[in-house]
């Protein structure tokens, strides 16, 4: 069976939207070495509507991370939304989920393949993890305090024990934890 993973860039005091306007300097050769595994590793990518929109008009002309821009383009995208069409989704290798996410998740662990990441889609990822369908969560914690933007987990979620998988710290000082949802 496949499993579904996801990973998100995350500031100290918990935030994950518009990396690129807090990441600074911190991204490390660590940090290219690790996110250059899990494309080995994945074969196939969920994410949410708003993720979609804001990499499919940024990646297929993208000038910046060639190496993960040739991943992202080529590798098979399936888009959680409610209110796209498939005939909106114009990016190369893209097909609009139908029905319900978390039934689509089941078929797609039981077909053959590699590991399926969410990316670009934490209210996708949050769906996938308390559904238990989402094997592994890294958060990799970059050091430096956002101040606003939106969080992976909100106030309303249940209190849910975590195992950790794996955590080590870059020579940048990014704290990179992978947790799983504890057995119960």
């Amino acid at each position: 069976m496949r499993k579904i993973t996801a990973g998100f860039f995350h500031s100290v005091d918990g935030v994950i939207e518009s990396p690129n306007l807090w990441q600074g300097d911190a991204f490390d050769n660590e940090l290219g070495a690790l996110l250059g595994e899990v494309m080995g590793k994945t074969d196939t990518v969920i994410m949410g509507r708003v993720g979609y929109q804001d990499w499919a008009g940024y990646w297929p002309n993208a000038e910046a991370d060639q190496g993960f821009a040739d991943y992202i383009n080529a590798v098979p995208k399936y888009v959680a939304s409610r209110t796209l069409s498939q005939e909106q989704l114009s990016w190369k290798n893209t097909t609009l989920i139908k029905g319900d996410l978390l039934d689509f998740a089941r078929d797609l662990k039981n077909r053959e393949g590699g590991d399926i990441a969410v990316m670009a889609g934490v209210d996708v990822a949050r769906q996938l993890f308390f559904a238990g369908l989402l094997e592994e969560l890294t958060l990799i914690t970059h050091p430096v305090i956002a101040g606003k933007g939106k969080r992976i987990f909100e106030a309303t979620d249940p209190i849910t024990q975590l195992v950790l998988k794996n955590s080590t710290i870059t020579s940048k000082g990014n704290v990179v934890v992978t947790y799983g949802l504890r057995p119960a």
